[in-house]
């Protein structure tokens, strides 16, 4: 079975994304921001990492470029979910190791859609 951290501050994206993924066959861990998310990867294996971009005390950039430094994580896919739709934040996070980016309010077949294409199996 795959495995997926999700980080996001809010817990109304944590309980939906994780439904959707559980409903999809897959495990789901949650933290409530980049802090929470790095102490979390420390005993658990993701194959896939979904990560808000604006949250309090870490925010998805300093994750994702935290992640980045983790010899485990140096290739593990890492999806940007976030209202921003921009393309100077979607070039930031990418320039910082993100995989992909998906706007809030993400359809579930679509988030599906994206995380099957970056994690084989899943």
């Amino acid at each position: 079975m795959k495995s997926v951290l999700l980080v996001d501050d809010s817990d109304t994206i944590r309980a939906s994304v994780s439904d959707i993924l559980t409903r999809n066959g897959l495990k789901a861990e949650t933290a409530k921001d980049g802090k929470d998310a790095l102490g979390k990867l420390n005993g658990f294996k993701a194959d896939l990492i979904i990560t808000d971009l604006n949250m309090p005390v870490m925010d998805g950039l300093a994750l994702i470029k935290e992640i980045r430094k983790l010899p485990a994580y140096r290739f593990t896919p890492v999806l940007m979910l976030t209202t921003e739709s921009q393309q100077a934040k979607r070039d930031e996070a990418r320039a910082a190791g993100a995989t992909g980016w998906l706007v809030k309010p993400v359809k579930p077949d679509d988030l599906m859609a994206v995380v099957r294409k970056v994690v084989p199996g899943a």
